[in-house]
């Protein structure tokens, strides 16, 4: 527009030009500050702002810079957490020298604020501050300078307003920059050298000519008379002028020589480029997991030892290569050994990602349909063929949207259409991800994406062959954890901090480790486990391994998380520790846990082994060899094994999530050794008395007290009582029949009595590598649910990972795809406007007395208007935060907390959290979601009109137990019968739908109908109206209408049926019991272990 105004005006202006020169870019940039435009906007915003600068420094690159910039000023660093910090503030303020907070958190102490607002008071001629109850003189020269390690910190309105708040988060530039410093100088370091010292002598040279120029205006100035008469003056300008001539010759040459040595630097761009990318895709991590922080100091001295390792050649392209590849497996490595194997493939798959970002092939729109599927809640128009019967309903709403997307998709949706036997052959295949679905070239990414749509349970194993495929096997592998390696990249600066998992400790581990090297608990190996009063020991013993080079081991940090912090200040002022010095932590994986411990780090997951083979060979292992050659009995060694199994069994089981425990229980050795105790103690004593196993008493003891100990879910209790009537009888050594623990694909015999333990491992090393499902009494359908339930992690995590700046496949931005979700969900609620309820309660209630011969609400009518209340609740937050959320997208109010996470929930294609604290439990997608909304009001609807339901579905109350609760208290009431006696009897009708069912008035009283029960687990007879197994790949069966009638429990006694728990989700229950709503008999003519150890159950709602 000036252009085109024909105003005079610079091209291609840049702030930093207008704040500062050549010359002080070049010593920011030997201090430490990178050269990209971003750092050096960072720069001029902490050096020259109005406010005191609060810089976000996750990867301490301000902090260092601050250090090293004002090192020449006399800068004073401290803490919040120092006692003396008001000391040495007052100082720096009276005499104006720089002052550095470090490491602070999201609170910052009230008695800074007047320094903080520069709130100086005038007087005398002077200007004083408040600080601390004292008037300080303040000094126009103090600079004060706040640092925070937090990655994404929440301050509040009152603190942003006081500080300038700068993001100095390390940006894939400027490490690129630094990494290509690392890299040259330890290829080719004089070559290095060489640029450094052209960088010094151009600063240096830059300085002069800026006090050339100085010197010349300032003598200009100050002249008097006529300037071509002052011989002085005319003498000074010549020299000037041949000086400033000469320092220009010089720069120039060395800004020549500096691009030649650029030119060769640049051939290792593309290993500082890999490094870069690396670091990225390991700090990104902590978004997952709190714990798996990475700090920038830790990677740089794995990628310095990297480039050590690297195998070297004459030839530069295979040296790189060489280097790139060595780089990245040392890196993959070190970062693996600390995050858990769930997370491992996703840490693999987003390498890959990023890795085919780099090389420019990565199809970022095919990426965003994999991982989000159909984000929209509007219902497609096109409806599923009836000969695609087999296809998931969410799989074909997903391949819809992938349709509507991508011209591919559309293709493919025709041939799906006209052809669709070619591909259920390809959905009924055991491995589809390894084959290809349709004919020609389908790129990798939207072979996912097919993949997502028919098998989602194979999504895990198709990501596996995607990442051997772009980065090699070696990165879709399991690793095993040395500790012996893990010591080796340990320092006496950087401990070893392990987290935990469920029935681990590496405590045993250390000490062989320590023996191996000398290191013994007689000399000098300390260990401490924290508890209440342990926390000052700990510190005297760290302080004494400190001077003495002890290894310290202090074991369940998690259990006194505050005394951790004292533990973080004091690594923090250790600077020379003993060579020998070695500290190691073990906690669980907690978000109190010091960040400043985890960033200084090496950090080591320890998980159980993952097959029965492993299992059992790690719990063999630990058995003293002397033990089993006690002669308690002849059969003592054979019950040892199996307890071993049973052991190994109840561990596997974790594997399967809800399907296998509610909770997630943490059985350990010691659980073992205990059982194995109390086993010799009863045949000592069987032995004396020459009497019979007492079994009962075994399994009483062990079910209940040792292991069952542990157990706080009944339904959990009975799984573990069926596994051991299952292994604890005389029937094991039936010599008829002869026993078997398992003939599920191998034949998992007992070992003969008065075996020795190497006979124990002989027999376990003949077992096959991975075992099914079915070895531990489960469906092989579990294999299924497992997969799918890690490829909803795996999308769920990923997507946390991907950057927050990337548009759709259409090129249209979030904000907007957010916009147009919000827009279609507020047209489907019944009330429009925050004020507006979507129902009258007063005008129902009233209407609904009115109904009633005897004016008063039924139990019933009370839980409907329970319900309406709390539907009116999630109505209005629901019609308000979208509302808001348009409005923030506008730009016309802030953008909260509760609005951001809406909004990265409904692009994501998922029910914001906010949402969810009002409304039922629910593992839905958002788009099912709202399909159950909208049957929810029309539910609450028929409710009201007929005053009672004929048939309840009760996946859409907020609160089924109440409704179920009223029906035994209108049964009741009318019978006379007490209510603290009542039980349900339940029969599965023939009705498959409400519509089956006849009119309510022609129903039995006191009978009531529920419908929308699926089972879990187990499948359905229709025609026998009893419980079957699960047919393959059907995981869920939708029960017919279950019939409830209200009795007293003295008559609830009933056989052949299976006693089935009820829940609300498939996420069942927890230690609390809250998601159990109650228990349904259904009708078996098998034996109930079969489906207590299969985990069958009811739940109101699937998941997507």
């Amino acid at each position: 527009e000036m252009s085109c105004s024909g105003l005079p005006h610079s091209e291609n202006v840049q702030a930093q030009n207008l704040f500062t020169t050549g010359v002080m870019l070049q010593r920011w940039s030997l201090k430490g500050l990178s050269n990209d435009d971003y750092s050096v906007q960072n720069g001029i915003l902490t050096t020259m702002g109005m406010r005191f600068p609060l810089c976000i420094d996750p990867q301490q690159q301000a902090a260092s810079w601050i250090k090293s910039n004002f090192s020449d000023e006399n800068l004073i660093v401290k803490t919040l957490d120092d006692i003396d910090f008001l000391k040495h503030l007052e100082l720096a303020i009276r005499f104006g020298k720089p002052f550095l907070f470090e490491n602070v958190l999201e609170a910052i102490d009230p008695i800074l604020d007047h320094v903080l607002e520069r709130a100086a008071s005038p007087t005398n001629g002077s200007a004083f501050v408040s600080l601390g109850g004292k008037m300080i003189e303040w000094n126009n020269s103090f600079r004060l300078f706040l640092c925070t390690k937090l990655r994404n910190p929440t301050y509040t309105p009152e603190i942003a307003g006081k500080v300038s708040l700068i993001n100095f988060c390390i940006t894939r530039d400027c490490l690129t920059d630094q990494l290509l410093n690392i890299v040259v100088k330890h290829e080719k370091p004089e070559l290095q050298q060489h640029y450094q010292v052209l960088v010094n002598e151009m600063a240096l040279n830059g300085d002069l000519l800026r006090g050339l120029e100085d010197s010349l205006l300032y003598k200009l100035s100050s002249s008097t008379g006529d300037i071509l008469e002052n011989d002085n003056l005319i003498l000074t300008l010549e020299k000037t002028k041949l000086n400033a001539v000469d320092i220009e010759s010089k720069i120039e040459s060395a800004r020549g020589a500096q691009a030649q040595i650029q030119e060769a630097r640049s051939a290792y761009q593309l290993v500082a480029s890999r490094g870069s990318l690396l670091y990225f895709a390991s700090s990104g991590l902590s978004s997952i997991n709190s714990m798996y922080e990475l700090s920038l100091g830790i990677f740089l001295k794995r990628f310095g030892h990297a480039l050590d390792g690297a195998q070297q050649d004459a030839c530069l392209e295979r040296r790189i290569i060489n280097l790139v590849e060595f780089c990245t497996k040392s890196v993959y490595d070190f970062v693996i050994m600390g995050i858990f194997e769930k997370h491992r493939l996703v840490y693999s798959f987003h390498l890959a990602c990023m890795v085919l970002e780099e090389s420019g092939k990565l199809e970022r729109a095919a990426l965003n349909l994999f991982l989000r599927g159909n984000c929209s809640v509007n219902s497609s128009t096109d409806k599923k063929p009836s000969s695609l019967y087999w296809l998931p309903e969410t799989g074909w709403r997903d391949f819809i949207a992938m349709a509507r997307s991508d011209e591919d998709f559309s293709k493919i949706k025709e041939a799906l259409i006209t052809f669709p036997n070619n591909f259920k052959r390809w959905f009924d295949l055991e491995a589809p991800e390894k084959c290809k679905p349709v004919e020609g070239d389908l790129s990798l990414m939207k072979t996912l994406c097919l993949v997502r749509v028919f098998r989602p349970d194979r999504c895990y194993n198709a990501l596996q062959l995607l990442v051997e495929q772009i980065v090699g096997c070696a990165y879709a592998r399991p690793q095993e954890i040395d500790v012996k390696r893990v010591f080796e990249q340990s320092t006496p600066l950087n401990p070893v901090v392990f987290i935990l998992s469920p029935g681990t400790n590496p405590e045993t581990d250390i000490q062989q480790l320590g023996v191996k090297l000398g290191v013994t608990t007689q000399t000098n190996f300390r260990s401490i486990s924290l508890g209440q009063g342990q926390g000052p020991l700990a510190l005297k013993m760290l302080q004494m391994g400190y001077s003495r080079g002890h290894w310290v081991l202090i074991q369940n940090c998690h259990l006194l998380t505050e005394w951790t912090k004292d533990l973080e200040n004091m690594l923090e002022t250790m600077k020379t520790p003993h060579t020998d010095f070695r500290l190691w932590l073990t906690t669980e994986a907690t978000h109190s846990f010091p960040l400043g411990i985890l960033q200084k780090s090496v950090k080591v997951v320890t998980e159980p082994p993952s097959s029965m083979k492993l299992n059992m060979r790690s719990l063999i292992l630990k058995i003293d060899e002397n033990v089993i050659q006690e002669k308690k009995h002849d059969i003592y060694s054979s019950l040892v094994f199996v307890f071993i199994y049973f052991h190994a069994v109840l561990q596997e089981r974790r594997k399967y999530g809800k399907l296998g425990w509610n909770v997630n229980y943490d059985f350990n050795d010691g659980d073992l050794l205990i059982s194995r105790k109390l086993l010799s103690f009863c045949l000592t004593n069987m032995g004396e008395g020459n009497g019979s196993i007492p079994w009962e008493s075994l399994k009483y003891l062990i079910g209940e007290c040792i292991y069952g100990g542990r157990v706080s879910d009944e339904m959990d209790r009975r799984i573990l009582l069926a596994y051991l009537e299952e292994y604890a009888g005389d029937f094991i050594f039936d010599r008829i029949s002869k026993f078997y623990l398992s003939r599920e694909g191998f034949d998992y015999c007992l070992p003969n009595a008065g075996t020795e333990i190497s006979s124990f491992l002989d027999l376990v090393n003949a077992y096959p590598a991975s075992n099914s499902p079915q070895v531990l009494g489960l469906h092989p359908n579990a294999e299924i649910s497992y997969f799918i339930k890690q490829s909803r992690d795996l999308w769920k995590n990923l997507i946390s990972l991907q950057p927050a700046t990337e548009v759709s496949s259409i090129e249209t931005a979030k904000e907007e795809i957010i916009s147009t979700i919000a827009c279609e969900i507020l047209t489907k609620l019944p009330g429009m406007t925050p004020d507006v309820p979507s129902v009258d309660l007063i005008d129902i209630r009233k209407n609904l007395k009115a109904k009633n011969a005897n004016g008063l609400l039924t139990p019933c009518q009370i839980v409907l208007l329970q319900e309406l209340d709390r539907w009116n609740s999630l109505c209005s937050r629901i019609s308000t935060s979208l509302l808001l959320l348009r409005k923030a997208i506008a730009g016309e109010i802030l953008m909260t907390d509760h609005l951001e996470e809406v909004g990265s929930s409904l692009y994501n294609g998922l029910v914001p959290m906010y949402w969810k604290a009002l409304a039922p439990d629910t593992e839905k997608k958002l788009d099912s979601w709202i399909v159950n909304f909208s049957l929810r009001w029309e539910q609450y609807l028929t409710w009201i009109q007929e005053s009672e339901l004929a048939v309840a579905w009760l996946g859409g109350l907020h609160n089924p137990e109440s409704y179920l609760a009223a029906l035994v208290q209108t049964v009741f009431r009318e019978k006379h019968w007490p209510l603290d006696q009542h039980a349900f009897y339940t029969c599965v009708t023939k009705f498959r739908s409400p519509e089956d069912l006849k009119a309510r008035s022609e129903i039995d009283a006191g009978c009531y109908y529920i419908s929308g029960l699926f089972l879990e687990g187990a499948g359905w007879d229709f025609e026998n109206s009893c419980l079957k197994r699960q047919e393959a790949r059907i995981l869920t069966t939708e029960l017919p209408l279950l019939r409830v009638v209200p009795i007293e429990s003295r008559k609830s006694e009933r056989h052949n049926s299976f006693r089935t728990p009820v829940y609300t989700t498939s996420a069942r229950g927890d230690a609390s019991g809250s998601s159990l709503v109650f228990e349904a008999d259904l009708t078996s003519h098998e034996h109930s272990n079969i489906w207590t150890l299969q985990g069958v159950a009811l739940v109101l709602n699937t998941s997507d």
